[in-house]
């Protein structure tokens, strides 16, 4: 085994990789239920407008945007927003399996057990879909917390990028760019809920059955 190949492998097994990923396992579980309920409402929140003309979404859309519970709900979102974030950032440190592993972890064995399907799920899904759901997280943050964003101005004297920058992380949220995109849009915003379900079962199997969270012992 090459130099490269053993440092990639003690990747998998190191410290700062456990403490990663206990971040991800705790705060997965905490916002797990939270996470669901946006991804679906999200989904259907892409198609408001053509909704609205024969229903109302008035309930909808506060729920996503509000809980329920006004500015105290929104606040929530933000801060559930910023724990999605954290979530990708997090997933994509551990997600590495080991140089022997990747490549098995970038498709799904749909033949094997439920459990290693469930892993399978979380890690591929989260590997491909990474771009999207972190620009979901990242311009949720943005639409709650835009003060945020202000230090961006600092390296940006004349904000024309950032401004433009900041355009399109909102747009990119909602994915309005004609019926295609929102079609993409929609069923791309159902794998944060994929990734909550897998996410509670792999918790669950861990913690109730003390099943190790490695697919290597699934």
């Amino acid at each position: 085994m090459s130099v490269l190949q053993r440092w990639l492998d003690d990747l998998e097994k190191s410290r700062a990789r456990e403490v990663v990923f206990q971040v991800h396992y705790w705060m997965g579980i905490v916002v797990g239920a939270y996470i669901f309920l946006m991804s679906i409402t999200g989904s259907m929140m892409v198609f408001r407008n053509q909704i609205s003309r024969r229903y109302s979404l008035a309930w909808l859309a506060d729920l996503h945007e509000n809980l329920f519970l006004g500015s105290t709900g929104r606040l929530m979102n933000g801060v559930g927003a910023i724990c999605l974030t954290l979530l990708c950032v997090t997933g994509a440190v551990i997600w590495w399996p080991g140089y022997q592993h990747w490549r098995r972890s970038l498709t799904v064995s749909w033949n094997l057990n439920f459990p290693r399907i469930s892993w399978d799920l979380h890690s591929a899904l989260g590997f491909w879909c990474f771009l999207f759901v972190s620009i979901w997280g990242l311009s949720g943050v943005y639409l709650i917390f835009p003060q945020l964003f202000n230090v961006l101005l600092f390296f940006d004297r004349k904000d024309r990028f950032t401004d433009a920058g900041l355009y399109w992380l909102s747009a990119m949220h909602f994915g309005r760019f004609g019926w295609f995109t929102e079609t993409i849009w929609a069923i791309l915003g159902l794998v944060p809920a994929i990734l909550a379900f897998t996410g509670f079962f792999i918790c669950c199997r861990r913690v109730i059955l003390g099943k190790s969270s490695n697919p290597k012992h699934v």
